[in-house]
Protein backbone atom coordinates (compact mmCIF):
# COMPACT_ATOMS: atom_id res chain seq x y z
CA UNK A 1 0.00 0.00 0.00
CA UNK A 2 0.93 3.21 -0.93
CA UNK A 3 0.22 6.83 -0.82
CA UNK A 4 -1.41 8.57 -3.97
CA UNK A 5 0.45 9.28 -6.96
CA UNK A 6 -1.22 11.43 -9.09
CA UNK A 7 -4.52 13.72 -9.51
CA UNK A 8 -6.41 10.30 -10.61
CA UNK A 9 -5.79 8.49 -7.02
CA UNK A 10 -7.03 12.25 -5.29
CA UNK A 11 -9.90 11.93 -6.71
CA UNK A 12 -10.68 8.71 -6.05
CA UNK A 13 -9.58 9.09 -2.54
CA UNK A 14 -12.18 11.71 -2.60
CA UNK A 15 -15.05 9.55 -4.10
CA UNK A 16 -14.31 7.24 -1.26
CA UNK A 17 -14.90 10.05 1.52
CA UNK A 18 -18.35 11.11 -0.45
CA UNK A 19 -18.72 7.26 -0.62
CA UNK A 20 -18.49 6.57 3.48
CA UNK A 21 -20.46 9.96 3.61
CA UNK A 22 -23.73 8.33 1.91
CA UNK A 23 -23.21 5.48 3.85
CA UNK A 24 -23.75 7.36 7.10
CA UNK A 25 -26.41 9.47 5.69
CA UNK A 26 -28.42 7.06 3.95
CA UNK A 27 -28.55 4.49 7.09
CA UNK A 28 -29.43 6.74 9.56
CA UNK A 29 -32.36 8.15 7.24
CA UNK A 30 -33.34 4.21 6.35
CA UNK A 31 -32.91 4.76 3.10
CA UNK A 32 -32.28 0.86 1.77
CA UNK A 33 -32.23 0.98 -1.87
CA UNK A 34 -29.81 3.73 -1.97
CA UNK A 35 -27.55 2.30 1.22
CA UNK A 36 -27.58 -0.95 -0.88
CA UNK A 37 -26.50 0.79 -4.01
CA UNK A 38 -23.35 1.56 -2.23
CA UNK A 39 -21.62 -2.20 -2.17
CA UNK A 40 -20.62 -4.39 -4.62
CA UNK A 41 -22.51 -7.21 -4.83
CA UNK A 42 -19.97 -10.27 -3.54
CA UNK A 43 -18.56 -7.42 -0.68
CA UNK A 44 -18.06 -9.02 2.30
CA UNK A 45 -19.22 -8.35 6.50
CA UNK A 46 -17.83 -8.63 9.96
CA UNK A 47 -18.41 -7.36 13.41
CA UNK A 48 -22.24 -5.99 13.15
CA UNK A 49 -24.50 -7.71 15.66
CA UNK A 50 -26.53 -9.68 12.77
CA UNK A 51 -25.00 -11.73 10.29
CA UNK A 52 -24.43 -10.85 6.50
CA UNK A 53 -23.17 -12.92 3.94
CA UNK A 54 -23.63 -11.07 1.22
CA UNK A 55 -24.43 -7.10 1.07
CA UNK A 56 -28.15 -8.09 0.49
CA UNK A 57 -27.71 -9.85 3.43
CA UNK A 58 -26.33 -6.82 4.90
CA UNK A 59 -29.26 -4.58 3.74
CA UNK A 60 -31.45 -7.41 5.33
CA UNK A 61 -30.19 -7.36 8.71
CA UNK A 62 -29.04 -3.55 9.26
CA UNK A 63 -32.72 -2.95 8.51
CA UNK A 64 -34.60 -5.30 10.56
CA UNK A 65 -31.84 -4.04 13.45
CA UNK A 66 -32.30 -0.73 13.34
CA UNK A 67 -36.27 -0.97 13.12
CA UNK A 68 -37.91 1.15 15.64
CA UNK A 69 -34.21 2.84 16.24
CA UNK A 70 -33.40 6.49 15.78
CA UNK A 71 -29.86 6.09 14.89
CA UNK A 72 -26.86 8.88 14.33
CA UNK A 73 -23.88 7.27 12.80
CA UNK A 74 -20.21 9.34 12.49
CA UNK A 75 -17.61 8.32 11.00
CA UNK A 76 -14.65 10.45 10.70
CA UNK A 77 -10.66 10.48 10.53
CA UNK A 78 -10.36 8.22 7.42
CA UNK A 79 -6.78 6.75 6.94
CA UNK A 80 -7.14 5.81 3.38
CA UNK A 81 -4.28 4.01 1.14
CA UNK A 82 -4.32 2.93 -2.33
CA UNK A 83 -3.78 -0.95 -2.83
CA UNK A 84 -1.60 -2.28 -5.36
CA UNK A 85 -4.40 -3.96 -7.27
CA UNK A 86 -6.21 -1.15 -7.96
CA UNK A 87 -8.09 -1.26 -4.68
CA UNK A 88 -8.53 1.12 -1.96
CA UNK A 89 -8.11 0.29 1.87
CA UNK A 90 -9.58 2.58 4.41
CA UNK A 91 -9.47 2.66 8.33
CA UNK A 92 -12.18 5.12 10.01
CA UNK A 93 -12.66 5.77 13.04
CA UNK A 94 -16.75 5.90 14.28
CA UNK A 95 -19.19 6.76 16.94
CA UNK A 96 -22.72 5.67 17.16
CA UNK A 97 -25.45 7.05 19.35
CA UNK A 98 -28.65 4.33 19.06
CA UNK A 99 -31.80 4.82 20.98
CA UNK A 100 -35.22 2.99 21.16
CA UNK A 101 -38.26 2.83 23.43
CA UNK A 102 -36.94 1.34 26.78
CA UNK A 103 -37.38 -2.13 27.88
CA UNK A 104 -38.24 -2.62 24.34
CA UNK A 105 -35.24 -4.76 23.43
CA UNK A 106 -31.98 -6.05 24.46
CA UNK A 107 -28.44 -5.74 23.02
CA UNK A 108 -25.95 -8.14 22.41
CA UNK A 109 -27.79 -10.39 24.85
CA UNK A 110 -27.79 -7.75 27.40
CA UNK A 111 -31.47 -7.42 29.34
CA UNK A 112 -30.93 -4.86 31.63
CA UNK A 113 -34.23 -2.82 33.00
CA UNK A 114 -34.39 0.46 31.36
CA UNK A 115 -32.32 -0.12 28.86
CA UNK A 116 -33.49 2.76 26.02
CA UNK A 117 -30.18 2.42 24.04
CA UNK A 118 -26.66 2.41 23.27
CA UNK A 119 -23.30 5.09 22.39
CA UNK A 120 -20.82 2.90 20.89
CA UNK A 121 -16.88 3.88 19.33
CA UNK A 122 -14.87 1.92 17.34
CA UNK A 123 -13.24 1.73 13.57
CA UNK A 124 -14.09 0.35 10.70
CA UNK A 125 -11.92 -2.01 8.25
CA UNK A 126 -12.76 -1.43 4.82
CA UNK A 127 -11.81 -2.36 0.99
CA UNK A 128 -12.99 -0.60 -1.35
CA UNK A 129 -13.64 -1.72 -5.35
CA UNK A 130 -14.35 0.26 -8.65
CA UNK A 131 -17.01 -1.16 -10.80
CA UNK A 132 -18.95 0.25 -13.28
CA UNK A 133 -20.63 3.24 -11.55
CA UNK A 134 -17.81 4.38 -9.42
CA UNK A 135 -16.41 3.40 -5.85
CA UNK A 136 -18.05 0.54 -4.12
CA UNK A 137 -17.74 -1.02 -0.69
CA UNK A 138 -16.64 -4.17 -1.18
CA UNK A 139 -15.43 -5.58 2.40
CA UNK A 140 -16.69 -4.22 5.51
CA UNK A 141 -15.85 -4.85 9.44
CA UNK A 142 -16.80 -2.97 12.38
CA UNK A 143 -14.48 -2.91 15.08
CA UNK A 144 -16.17 -2.03 18.58
CA UNK A 145 -13.84 -0.60 20.97
CA UNK A 146 -16.08 0.82 23.63
CA UNK A 147 -20.19 0.51 24.12
CA UNK A 148 -22.13 2.13 26.79
CA UNK A 149 -25.03 1.30 27.38
CA UNK A 150 -27.81 4.07 28.28
CA UNK A 151 -30.04 3.05 31.04
CA UNK A 152 -32.36 4.87 33.00
CA UNK A 153 -34.87 8.23 31.71
CA UNK A 154 -33.78 9.22 28.65
CA UNK A 155 -33.46 12.92 28.84
CA UNK A 156 -33.81 15.52 26.19
CA UNK A 157 -34.63 19.75 26.32
CA UNK A 158 -38.02 19.82 26.56
CA UNK A 159 -40.31 21.57 24.00
CA UNK A 160 -37.60 20.86 21.27
CA UNK A 161 -38.44 19.92 17.67
CA UNK A 162 -35.27 18.79 15.34
CA UNK A 163 -35.50 19.18 11.66
CA UNK A 164 -34.51 16.30 9.36
CA UNK A 165 -31.76 16.72 6.67
CA UNK A 166 -32.59 17.67 3.38
CA UNK A 167 -32.03 14.11 1.52
CA UNK A 168 -31.59 16.53 -2.05
CA UNK A 169 -29.49 19.29 -0.71
CA UNK A 170 -26.64 18.11 -3.06
CA UNK A 171 -28.28 16.89 -6.35
CA UNK A 172 -27.56 13.13 -6.88
CA UNK A 173 -25.83 12.35 -3.79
Amino acid sequence: MGLPHDCEDLRSLEDIRNLKSDYFRHLDAKRWPELRALFAADATFGGFPFAADDADGFISGVSGFLAGVESVHQGFMPRLAVTGDGGIRGLWSMHDYLVWAPDSRPYRGAKIPGLYGIRGYGLYEEEYRRLEGGWRIAAMRLVRTRIDLLVGEPLQLPGQKFGAPDPDWIPGA
